[in-house]
């Protein structure tokens, strides 16, 4: 299970770091998911940046909780 979170918090990571990359240079056009998504239009730069601080948060997560009681 920690795999898949970290699987998870990888893809939100790369795919919000992939959307700044496609706004500000426009490479990865076909790439990223948040270009796809109609209601976010307007806000693409934000939805990333928020994609990357979950990515991060859910890696966190993964890597923080262990599963192992402490002594």
């Amino acid at each position: 299970m920690r795999k898949l979170v970290e699987l998870l918090g990888l893809l939100f990571l790369v795919q919000g770091a992939g959307g700044l990359v496609y706004e500000w240079i426009g490479w990865f056009r076909l790439w990223v998911v948040v270009r796809h998504l109609d209601f976010l239009q307007g806000y693409e730069i934000v939805a990333n940046i928020v994609l990357i601080v979950a990515g991060l948060l859910v890696l966190l997560v993964a890597w923080g909780g262990s599963g192992e009681e402490k002594a």
